[in-house]
């Protein structure tokens, strides 16, 4: 087809070197890519969780089942879930039959003390760790890490040697000073401080500050859901620790509530439903320290392994 004379002729505009190229290159997107997973995926995910949730919530049903049961009742089978005649009056009983009270006091008292203790050493070490420069800081670190592959039972009789010659047995600080330094609140809290950036303890140098004025000023602010962390999971470990105040604890108005709970084992038989009764008590202060703090955990847990 000609056009008439004058009109320009149209003319391909010329092809742009490597314009396709890019397109070509570029991978085609599945369907799959960026897109929210399916219902049946996501339903088997849930369904996954609520079996592991599930799980892990039995042994707690059990307790709180046996506690509400006699002693005769607590190994019927079969196994009753729900006590036909529930007796609430163990919980009643139980105060009466050791002193309760005294007991979580004390391990309230000792969770609190090496709690703060924790926390304390544990971020100041690994800001040491994290943020100041000297020679061998990174073989320090591994060295001081690699305690936690030491069993406790292999330095456990040199530790009450220690404490029998310096007079600290039988007393609260025994263990406050075997337990106020962890080297897994060092690597916790330092993994935080590496997410840090270094710019901002630079620039309090510059404005001044000292390492201590660093630490307390800037790290520790941001550092809060770390702390919360630490410290909820050495207050938990504390109070739930048996081994330690069996080991330096030999009065009784001394005693943990776990060490408490041994009063209900005879020689001969066990009160199982008082035993189950005293861990519902026990359980009960840590319920209540988690529901509280866990948004504060469950973000310093999270954070904390964004480094290596």
């Amino acid at each position: 087809m000609t056009l008439p004379d004058g009109l320009p002729t149209a003319t391909a505009a010329p092809d742009r070197p490597g314009a396709d190229d890019g397109a070509a290159r570029r991978p085609a997107r599945t369907a799959g890519d960026g897109a929210r997973p399916g219902p049946l995926r996501a339903a088997l995910a849930y369904a996954a969780l609520a079996a592991v949730a599930l799980l892990v919530l039995v042994p707690f049903g059990l307790m709180v089942s046996a506690s509400l049961k006699r002693d005769n009742e607590v190994f019927t089978i079969p196994l009753e879930w729900i006590p036909r005649e529930p007796r609430w009056s163990n919980f009643a009983e139980i105060w009466d039959r050791v002193p309760m009270l005294t007991y979580l006091g004390n391990s309230v008292l000792l969770s609190a003390a090496i709690t703060v203790l924790q926390v304390l050493t544990g971020s100041f070490a690994a800001y040491g760790f994290a943020k100041v420069r000297f020679p061998g800081r990174d073989a320090l670190f591994l060295a001081y890490i690699a305690t936690i592959a030491v069993p406790w039972q292999a330095y456990m009789v040199p530790q009450y040697i220690m404490m029998r010659r310096a007079e600290l047995t039988d007393t609260y600080w025994s263990i406050i000073l075997i337990q106020a330094f962890g080297a897994f609140g060092v690597f916790l809290m330092r993994q935080y401080y590496t997410s840090i950036p270094d710019e901002l303890c630079e620039a309090a140098r510059i404005d001044g500050l000292s390492e201590y004025g660093i630490y307390r000023r800037v790290m520790l602010p941001l550092s809060k859901p770390a702390l919360a962390s630490l410290a909820l999971l050495t207050f938990v470990t504390t109070w739930n620790d048996y081994m330690g105040p069996f080991i330096y604890l030999t009065s009784n108005e001394l005693w943990t509530v776990q060490l408490g709970l041994r009063s209900f084992v005879g020689q001969y038989e066990s009160e199982y439903a008082m035993i189950m009764t005293g861990a519902v008590l026990s359980v009960l202060p840590i319920l209540v320290l988690f529901l509280f703090g866990q948004r504060y955990f469950i973000r310093g847990i999270a954070t904390s392994g964004l480094k290596g």
